[in-house]
């Protein structure tokens, strides 16, 4: 799988900000918004189902936040933190282009 130096440039930003920011699930953490700038730069959408995969050729059916490696929410939570995002809330069902399978 080839990586693009965008791509890459984004996972790493996001691997790093791992290390910075608390895991802990806030309750009074702020929920992403779609029209949030770094969200819209990485094409986030709260239902996977509506990512334009025109636009975003790497989105794959059944690619939801809840199976990305940088969803740092509880199993089964609708929502939970993002490290791309600092922290803040996005949906489970949700997708971005930073998406990263879990291992």
């Amino acid at each position: 799988m080839t990586i693009s130096r965008r791509r890459f440039m984004i996972l790493a930003a996001s691997v790093a900000s791992t290390t910075v920011l608390s895991t802990e699930s806030r309750a009074d953490a702020p929920v992403l918004a779609e029209n949030d700038p770094t969200a819209q730069a990485l094409g986030y959408k709260t239902d996977a189902a509506k990512v334009d995969k025109t636009k975003f050729p790497h989105y794959q059916t059944g690619q939801t936040c809840a199976n990305c490696q940088l969803y740092q929410g509880k199993p089964g939570s609708a929502m939970g933190p993002c490290t791309t995002y600092g922290g803040k809330l996005v949906d489970a069902k949700g997708w971005c282009n930073a998406y990263v399978k879990k291992a």
